[in-house]
């Protein structure tokens, strides 16, 4: 080992943890765009949080087609292409907060009932059931002790873990972050070039599979710099 590995601080162990989401209904639901933009406007957070996020830990046999259900909902049921792909393009990991990417919804739906008149009245073939859900976290028992460790073991983290850790992470790590990069800075300076290649991942477009896939090439490569 070198004198500057060394040199590495100790940390408390990272605990790897697992988890899932279990879909609750709110009651809510759409059939006219009013309707929609009316319970966009009201739904609570938790509900917006589980439409953009939630479909990334359904198993799925194909890519999907839309990030969210919104923009699915929109092209499938009320038929309107445009406004699907405007809500598609939403990144909610730019948002600090899901109150912003709230009002951006309400922004764009506003506009496309401005741009076509008959949306007001047009009926969707399937109504939106708005949905919430609960994140149930399970402990793996699992834990590593440094960042070369983890760099060995995330390639082969559940995509579970991987959505915990990485993205849910986001709700309750300061500033946005996620759980490597706040247990990584216990580490000091060493390993801030990791720190910030992992904090300018956005996990939001693409499935959760490619982004532990990411995640492992970001990390392999920064360990073997640290280790030259």
């Amino acid at each position: 080992m070198s004198a500057r590995a060394g040199s590495i601080r100790k940390a408390t162990p990272f605990k790897i943890k697992d988890c899932a989401l279990v879909a609750m209904a709110t009651g809510r639901r759409a059939r006219l765009m009013p309707e929609f933009r009316r319970e966009i406007a009201t739904v609570p957070v938790q509900s917006i949080y589980h439409h953009f996020w939630g479909g990334l830990l359904q198993p799925r046999f194909e890519e999907r087609e839309y990030n969210n259900d919104f923009a699915a909902w929109m092209r499938h049921s009320m038929h309107d292409a445009v406004l699907a792909e405007r809500l598609a393009a939403l990144d909610p990991t730019s948002c600090p907060e899901l109150e912003a990417l709230r009002r951006e919804m309400l922004e764009l739906i506003d506009n496309r009932l401005d741009e076509v008149e008959y949306l007001s009245w047009a009926r969707a073939s399937i109504q939106f059931e708005f949905l919430s859900s609960q994140i149930v976290i399970f402990d793996t028992g699992r834990t590593v002790s440094h960042p070369a460790e983890l760099a060995e073991n995330i390639g082969h983290l559940s995509t579970s873990s991987i959505f915990y850790h990485f993205i849910d992470a986001r709700r309750r790590v300061p500033e946005g972050n996620n759980d490597f990069t706040l247990w990584m800075q216990s580490f000091g300076r060493d390993f801030e070039p990791l720190c910030a290649s992992l904090t300018g991942v956005d996990p939001y477009f693409g499935s959760i599979t490619e982004l532990r896939q990411k995640l492992a090439t970001i990390f392999q490569a920064c360990v073997r710099e640290h280790r030259s």
